[in-house]
């Protein structure tokens, strides 16, 4: 019996000894963690105010200097067509002749009767002069030969409009007339296209109608061609276009090349002139959120977020607009591991230029 009860002592005493070993390892493995945890190691970049010059690209069309299409004024069969496409005419150069044989005998039929009315107003007034007849008599006579006249001068009119020339100097296009054809006022006998001096026509968002200056220079290249051309601004739009928000710009072509055609599609470069304060940051840095973006700045050791709204940006970094100040240190590395208001340390500046 007593045997037995040493036993049971011994028992409890081992049940003791295990669960105050138990307590003291689970003691010790609580204690290291929480705010014993070593601070996040990041990279970060320090912002400081630097030169920036803004490039944008933007489509254009190559319009001609001078375009229109050729109408006659009148209907008539034509007669002499002179325009041969693809070819260069001056101006005034003569592209169409309609007939015009029964406007010229009405004419000659009135010169014949202003002849037979002068004669008769010559003798009516040598008569007034002798008073062989009345004042009203030779006011006739003499209304007689201005009304001829008149009509003269509104045939004349009619027949010139039969001659078709050309208002300007350029490029004949493509027609599709023949001589004896019969044309009307709606019939188009040429095309021409003054294409000694083009055009750049393109269009730049309403955020950048402040920065475009007549005279300003632009560049663009075209298709089927790695040469970069100039233009020069001269005309803006006078309003924004409401369905787009963007301004039209019209810039003169400087220099000419064989291979530029008037509908040409262009891609334009603008360049405006530098912020001399601009803060830029990596790319990477930003935060897209459901509302705006954010950035993580270094603290004295600790991560806080900011909001920041950002402008323009290159290959790798970035332009903030709002949010930042020079001398902020902004977290590059890491971003999905920091939380707000954790602990971090700058492993490295990465702007570091030393």
């Amino acid at each position: 019996m007593r045997i037995r009860n040493i036993s049971l002592l011994l028992i409890s005493l081992s049940v003791l000894i295990a669960c105050g070993g138990k307590k003291k390892e689970a003691a010790t493995q609580q204690k290291p963690g929480g705010s014993n945890q070593p601070p996040m190691r990041v990279d970060g970049y320090v912002v400081s105010p630097e030169s920036f010059q803004e490039n944008i690209e933007v489509p254009g069309t190559i319009v001609a200097n001078e375009k229109v299409e050729i109408h006659p004024e009148v209907s008539g069969r034509i007669v002499q067509l002179n325009v041969v496409e693809g070819k260069y005419v001056g101006k005034g150069a003569l592209l169409a002749k309609l007939y015009d044989g029964d406007l010229r005998a009405q004419l000659n039929k009135l010169y014949i009767q202003l002849a037979l009315a002068k004669k008769t107003e010559e003798r009516q007034a040598q008569l007034l002069k002798i008073q062989g007849i009345s004042q009203q008599d030779y006011d006739i006579s003499l209304l007689q030969v201005n009304s001829l006249n008149a009509d003269i001068g509104i045939l004349q009119t009619s027949i010139a409009k039969t001659v078709v020339r050309a208002p300007f100097s350029g490029k004949i296009g493509l027609t599709t007339i023949s001589p004896g054809a019969y044309v009307t006022p709606a019939t188009i006998i040429a095309v021409i296209n003054q294409t000694d001096q083009l055009k750049l026509d393109f269009s730049v968002p309403e955020k950048y109608t402040g920065q475009i200056k007549i005279g300003q220079l632009v560049t663009f290249t075209f298709e089927g061609s790695s040469k970069e051309l100039g233009a020069k601004v001269i005309a803006t739009e006078a309003n924004v276009m409401e369905n787009t928000r963007s301004l039209t710009v019209r810039a003169a072509v400087v220099g000419t090349d064989n291979g530029l055609l008037p509908g040409a599609f262009a891609k334009v470069k603008l360049s405006f002139d530098p912020d001399p304060n601009a803060l830029l940051i990596p790319t990477q840095a930003v935060l897209p959120q459901a509302r705006g973006k954010k950035v993580i700045l270094y603290k004295s050791g600790t991560a806080v977020f900011a909001d920041v709204t950002t402008g323009v940006r290159d290959s790798a970094r970035v332009q903030v607009l709002d949010g930042l100040q020079p001398g902020d240190t902004v977290v590059v590395t890491g971003l999905l591991s920091v939380r707000p208001e954790g602990k971090i340390q700058i492993g490295k500046i990465v702007n570091n230029k030393k």
